[in-house]
């Protein structure tokens, strides 16, 4: 199954935008689409997981400890955490690519970050 992503608050838009002009075949939701404005990460992660979606995400700092704590109990689509100092175009080439060259199921309990 083809990895569908979910924004997080955090995440700069650009980046959906850019990873969907790549193939607009690439489900991406954005954040206010998912209405995630004022729900914290243990919300935002379940909502995710409810969706069948892997979180996109800059958050470094809180996600992590937030996603290792939730796969305790629970089994989620995983989480790519994007860094800020990367470029929006090659940020949305590494999504896309792990878009086109993976599976779903590769990703689940499991958080992966982008350079």
């Amino acid at each position: 199954m083809k990895l569908q992503f979910q924004a997080d608050n955090d995440l700069d838009q650009r980046i959906v935008v850019a990873t969907k002009r790549l193939d607009a075949a690439i489900d991406f939701q954005t954040a206010p689409a998912a209405q995630l404005h004022d729900l914290d990460d243990e919300q935002v992660l379940a909502l995710a997981a409810e969706q069948g979606r892997v979180l996109v995400s800059h958050d470094r700092h809180t996600m992590p400890a937030h996603f290792e704590k939730f796969v305790q109990t629970r089994t989620s689509p995983g989480v790519i955490i994007v860094s800020r100092r990367l470029p929006i175009g090659r940020a949305a080439e590494w999504l896309h690519l792990l878009w086109a060259a993976s599976e779903a199921e590769e990703y689940v309990n499991a958080v992966y970050s982008l350079p």
